[in-house]
């Protein structure tokens, strides 16, 4: 069973910075890529960003671009999400997410069968 913790959310004012890690019960190299996704309240859970373990490439939403960075450490089995120069709108619950099967989009919610259960971010003006 594949389980995924998230932690290293909390408050911060705009402009700031924090980095997310997600712990895997399981080496991540053998899940076939890894996401990052949140949702804020009333929202939809939006993309933002993840990494496919046959590429170095990592894909990042459109809102984040410049500004988030995905990093994974295999040995530790952990991926991070790097945030810098935080909005009052990336305010949201951030999930983790696996892939153990081929994935041809990574921002397709559905494309992933394991998620953590999320880690608060909120960034005040």
């Amino acid at each position: 069973q594949v389980q995924l913790v998230e932690s290293g959310g909390g408050l911060v004012q705009a402009g700031g910075s924090l980095r997310l890690s997600c712990g895997s019960s399981v080496p991540t190299f053998s899940m076939y890529a890894m996401g990052w996704f949140r949702q804020a309240p009333g929202k939809e859970r939006e993309f933002v960003g993840g990494i496919r373990r046959t590429s170095s490439n990592m894909y990042y939403g459109e809102s984040v671009k410049g500004r988030f960075t995905i990093a994974i450490d295999n040995t530790k089995n952990t991926v991070y999400l790097q945030m810098n120069g935080l909005k009052p709108e990336d305010t949201a619950v951030y999930y983790c997410a696996a892939a153990a099967g081929r994935v041809d989009q990574l921002s397709r919610l559905s494309a992933y069968a394991y998620w953590g259960p999320g880690t608060q971010v909120t960034v005040s003006a």
